[in-house]
């Protein structure tokens, strides 16, 4: 289970960010240290996911299902907007005996780029900048302070990440290592391990 987790989520002038911890939880006990919670579901989307593992997989795979077949029938990526209500869709009707999964979907198309928040329940909002997850309150505490609208996003990536390790610091449910991705119009990039030491040494330096 990932009762812990920390997310963030930013839409730039140019693309969109997400950033997740890496530590995965089951009660008090240190299940995974690199728990992987960010997911590429085509080059224009992607999600973070929290929640019950088996249920956020079951999630993200169908997202994947929908977003190729929309693919192959369209001829054009999916719209941001289709693949988060396919995913509100899914944990709104399994609502009774419900999917554990937070999810964030995140990506760029014809309308730019674009978030939203998913719910255990299905509840849909489209958001410019937010943080889920037991180490939300310090991230927001980050994000709040520093995060502009239409802020591009070279400058948005390292604010993600400095949200997410300052989180990692301070909630002992998050923790371990961090996942940065950017999607813009070039498609969708993973920070490399050697990029994301820099930022570490760079933001742990100064807390």
């Amino acid at each position: 289970m990932y009762h812990g987790t920390t997310t963030v989520g930013l839409v730039c002038s140019d693309g969109v960010v997400l950033a997740t911890d890496t530590r995965v939880t089951a009660g008090g006990f240190i299940a995974h240290k690199r728990g992987k919670k960010l997911i590429k579901i085509a080059d224009n989307l992607a999600m973070t996911i929290s929640g019950g593992v088996a249920d956020a997989q079951n999630v993200t795979d169908t997202a994947k299902y929908y977003s190729s077949t929309y693919r192959l029938e369209k001829g054009r990526p999916m719209p941001v907007k289709a693949a988060a209500q396919v995913v509100s869709n899914m944990l709104f009707s399994s609502r009774l005996y419900p999917l554990i999964a937070d999810v964030l979907v995140g990506g760029v198309d014809s309308t730019g780029g674009s978030l939203f928040n998913v719910d255990i329940f299905g509840s849909l909002n489209q958001e410019k900048m937010i943080a889920t997850g037991s180490g939300s309150p310090v991230a927001y505490g980050i994000l709040e302070e520093e995060f502009k609208e239409g802020m591009p996003v070279a400058k948005a990536y390292p604010l993600a990440a400095k949200a997410i390790i300052a989180a990692t610091r301070r909630n002992v449910a998050t923790g371990d290592h961090f996942d940065v991705a950017v999607i813009d119009k070039e498609g969708f990039r993973e920070l490399p391990e050697a990029e994301k030491d820099k930022l570490l040494a760079q933001f742990t330096s100064h807390s």
